[in-house]
């Protein structure tokens, strides 16, 4: 198990280019792979996840070639998958399941789909659900866990209505689609990130989206791409908050993605006092980027709540961690998501935060971590409980704390940021 020791900051300055979107990498590579010719995908994700994707890729006939700058993948065509001789292996990535879990239904053969631990404790029964009104035929253990085993059969569109905002379910859903006869459409109880609905128009498909609901048209014929991944706002986040955290801190971090539907939490920032620009914005690939400049300041503190969580749900983390650093705190609730994601989110942020000596009320929905107590964090030894998010939250939380602090399982953060612990090095003064 390896330990990374963080020790107090004076500051954090520079300029810093974090990894491809995790999320827009996973989408292009599974596109891609049903799209005829070869996509070109420049600095796609390093992350443990988006290899995952495509390990569990190659098996099934897509050829992919990687380099330093991204990938090459030869797609099979909508209907050329190829059965797997073996078990494919998603790793930790619950997006990597619940999407393949969208494609494979549809496919001519058998597949069956597993994960590590901490994934087959994941539960999957609300993508399995939907899948099963369009016809698939999935067994999970205990109707809801992975591994799923997939018997591929044809689908038929539907129309469906979330009854809980989820991204990954919604991909899911539309990614079987591509595979229906007819049309099938899904509608959000609150719109959620858009990277499907802006990918699948770049490879050809004819998607439509009116307020909430978006369509697919079955049986598109999918093209090949050359694309370019944004930088990933959700690790963005990390350095931002750092730089809020240490006084005399100036950080600009080039070519971040900021989709509309992902920038939440800058305006959350922003309206807790966080002075933050937007500089270089432009259109690639359907998808705004640009360079975000920031610099230290006192936080006012907030609530995230209802409908700002789906838009949040990534970040969370690192904004309860946060709290103890703004005037009144920061409290989360509606957000009983946390509970069921690569940890149970709610249980280790409260348990780290009062590690190092912060006050934390914790609901079955979320969490209260009470502001202005700055002077009493001390170093602690946390415990990330496997969870890449949390161990990275409290990487930052740490540079401000008197003291130095242990992060257990620290390897865990290359679930979506290999070189995070390196690059919060690189920009700190001790």
């Amino acid at each position: 198990m390896s330990i990374h020791t963080i020790r107090p900051a004076r500051s954090l300055s520079g300029a810093l280019t974090v990894p491809g979107d995790k999320s827009i990498s996973h989408r292009y590579a599974i596109l891609a792979a049903l799209a005829n010719g070869t996509s070109e995908i420049r600095n796609f994700s390093p992350a443990a996840d988006c290899a995952s994707t495509l390990q569990c890729l190659e098996p099934l006939g897509v050829r992919i070639e990687r380099a330093a700058d991204g990938v090459r993948i030869t797609g099979a065509g909508l209907g050329g998958l190829k059965r797997s001789r073996r078990v494919l292996d998603a790793g930790n990535s619950g997006t990597t399941m619940r999407l393949l879990a969208g494609v494979l239904a549809a496919q001519t053969f058998e597949s069956t789909l597993t994960g590590d631990d901490s994934l087959r404790r994941r539960p999957m029964r609300r993508v399995l659900e939907p899948l099963a009104q369009m016809g698939a035929k999935i067994r999970a253990r205990d109707a809801e866990f992975p591994p799923l085993e997939i018997a591929g059969s044809p689908l038929r569109a539907i129309d469906y209505t979330l009854p809980v905002a989820s991204a990954q379910v919604k991909s899911a859903l539309l990614l079987a689609g591509l595979h229906a006869t007819g049309t099938t459409s899904v509608t959000e109880p609150v719109r959620t990130r858009d990277h499907t609905e802006l990918a699948l128009a770049e490879f050809g498909a004819d998607v439509r989206v009116t307020d909430r609901t978006t369509r697919v048209a079955g049986q598109p014929r999918l093209e090949a791409q050359r694309l370019v991944v944004p930088g990933d706002l959700s690790s963005a986040v990390f350095f931002l908050a750092a730089a809020l955290i240490l006084p005399g801190s100036n950080l600009l971090v080039h070519q971040v993605g900021l989709n509309p539907s992902r920038t939440a939490v800058l305006d959350f920032l922003a309206t807790m006092g966080a002075p933050i620009s937007l500089v270089s914005v432009e259109m690639r690939n359907a998808e705004l980027v640009g360079d975000i400049a920031i610099r230290h300041a006192e936080l006012a503190g907030g609530t995230i709540s209802a409908e700002s969580v789906a838009t949040m749900i990534d970040e969370l983390p690192m904004l309860a961690a946060l709290g103890p650093y703004t005037q009144q705190g920061i409290e989360i609730r509606d957000a009983q998501e946390l509970r069921v994601k690569e940890s149970d989110r709610i249980a280790a942020l409260a348990e780290n935060l009062r590690r190092m000596g912060a006050e934390v009320e914790e609901f079955a929905d979320g969490l209260r971590v009470a502001g202005n107590a700055r002077e009493k964090l001390r170093g602690a030894e946390i415990d990330p409980h496997g969870d890449h998010r949390i161990a990275m939250a409290f990487a930052v939380a740490a540079l401000g704390a008197r003291g130095e602090t242990s992060i257990r399982d620290a390897d865990c953060a290359g679930v979506s940021f290999p070189q995070f612990f390196s690059a919060l090095e690189n920009l700190t003064e001790t």
